[in-house]
């Protein structure tokens, strides 16, 4: 991994934690921000910016995910992205809301889930560079793995990553589990 990938990651949390410590509209309740002083991270790992394969579902099927809150909500399984971690092959599904375009949305959970990372899971963003097809490869960078804003207060509603998306596999990369005392 390059020192100046390391380093943009580097601007891009601190960038993050002062919007997280600042900004009105901040997940961080008001009464923790006093006494935040940043995101806990796993280390940047090149290890976890891998090449993925896509495969493009044309007629995708809708998936129910489960919420924190009670209501389930609906996505359209558009992608699957097939990657290698110290050699062995794992895949995970990209979402987006029906008649939505653009960004690809991919919940997952790994075996740092409960323990190092937030219980519920933690998700990536994909903004492909135009229409993705079969057999394109892409970077997905797990150092670029977030909590959702629920992990921050129970004010919001986020979707649970689904089976499909529980990798058997330990994923120390992007944030750690808020600690908010």
């Amino acid at each position: 991994m390059t020192d100046e990938y390391a380093e943009r990651l580097r601007a891009n949390r601190r960038e993050k934690d002062e919007f997280f410590a600042e900004h009105p509209q901040s997940p961080i309740p008001p009464e923790h921000r006093d006494g935040f002083d940043g995101l806990d991270y796993f280390p940047p790992d090149a290890d976890y910016r891998v090449e993925a394969t896509v495969t493009v579902h044309d007629d995708p099927e809708p998936v129910e995910m489960e919420t924190t809150a009670s209501n389930p909500v609906r996505y359209l399984r558009v992608v699957t992205f097939a990657f290698e971690v110290d050699g062995e092959e794992h895949r995970l599904a990209g979402y987006r809301q029906e008649g939505e375009d653009g960004e690809i949305f991919v919940p997952f959970r790994d075996k740092t889930t409960g323990q190092q990372t937030y219980h519920q899971g933690r998700y990536m963003e994909l903004e492909p560079e135009g229409e993705l097809a079969d057999g394109d490869v892409v970077v997905l960078d797990l150092n670029l793995a977030y909590n959702p804003f629920c992990a921050y207060s129970e004010t919001f509603a986020c979707p649970l990553p689904p089976e499909e998306n529980w990798l058997e596999i330990v994923v120390p990369a992007g944030e750690r589990a808020p600690d908010l005392e």
